[in-house]
């Protein structure tokens, strides 16, 4: 529906089909007096009462307006405490600390290339899941030695062992290297540059029971080859990570994860950068420490 086709808009400003109503939605009996010294049919000692009450509803919009807006800045109320059950009237809708930051700063401990010494509590399983996507996503699982090192860091360590065989098979594969385009000893074909970066948007809490977690990491991830000639350009993907993680000596580890596809959005339609912007692009660009 235009504003045209609503009353009071359009061609037809002049027009109300409510036999109740007048023209400036009073709501008023229009009653014609006699003319006198304010030259109006409606009579001169009604427009201040009229003029009056025009400017408290005015006045009344604007600060219902202004508590609104106030109200919404604080989140409705699940998510600034005045709920204490944590259950807001919105139903599913997130509430305001699911993107939030808890106000603990990211580690500075470093396992390696990996960051280490996260907290012993929820926000400190969320930042060693999204961080442990990041290394488990990253270039170094494709060379064997920092694969060691991230698989050391990242597993516990009776997982490790066991993970190691495994993954070595995996990234070691001459029939699985070259399908993603580099050279069969796991080396990047010259005048290409080799990309596998995990960008986490987000992470959720599924169990929590102290000295174990379960969390899910969303994240986008791109992959390929950059460079004039390649095969399998970098293109961009999503998916969920689901962590199992355990505390064992002062830090989370992985025990075991699950992956699956999505929540994928719509692509924009955007051109794609050349194969030199993109090289440039993730190289120049470094990674985060993530942390909630």
């Amino acid at each position: 529906m235009s504003l045209g086709d609503e009353n009071g808009y359009g061609n037809d400003s002049g027009r109300n089909d409510d036999g109740f109503s007048t023209i400036g939605g009073t709501r008023q009996t229009r009653t014609r007096l006699p003319d006198g010294e304010g030259g109006d049919g409606y009579g001169a000692p009604r427009r201040p009462a009229r003029k009056s009450r025009s400017l408290v509803t005015v006045v009344g919009v604007v600060v219902l307006l202004i508590a609104a807006i106030a109200f919404a800045n604080m989140g409705g109320g699940a998510g600034n405490g005045n709920n204490g059950d944590g259950s807001g009237s919105g139903g599913s809708k997130p509430e305001s600390s699911s993107t939030a930051a808890t106000g603990t700063k990211p580690v500075t401990g470093k396992n390696g290339s990996i960051p280490s010494g996260f907290a012993h509590d929820e926000q400190g399983a969320q930042s060693a899941a999204a961080n442990y996507a990041v290394a488990l996503g990253s270039t170094d699982m494709f060379d064997r030695d920092r694969r060691r090192a991230v698989i050391t860091a990242v597993y516990a360590p009776e997982v490790a062992a066991a993970r190691q065989g495994d993954l070595d098979r995996v990234y070691s594969g001459q029939d699985f290297l070259t399908s993603i385009g580099l050279n069969a000893d796991g080396t990047t074909p010259a005048g290409l540059t080799f990309i596998s970066r995990s960008n986490p948007v987000g992470t959720k809490v599924v169990k929590f029971n102290g000295d174990s977690a379960s969390v899910a990491v969303w994240y986008s991830a791109l992959f390929g080859l950059a460079g004039e000639g390649s095969k399998n350009p970098v293109s961009e993907s999503w998916f969920t990570n689901t962590f199992e993680l355990a505390w064992i000596d002062g830090d989370w580890n992985v025990t075991d994860f699950s992956q699956k596809d999505g929540p994928t959005p719509v692509g924009r339609d955007q051109a794609a950068s050349s194969a030199e912007d993109m090289a440039n692009a993730v190289e120049q660009f470094g990674g985060f420490t993530y942390a909630r």
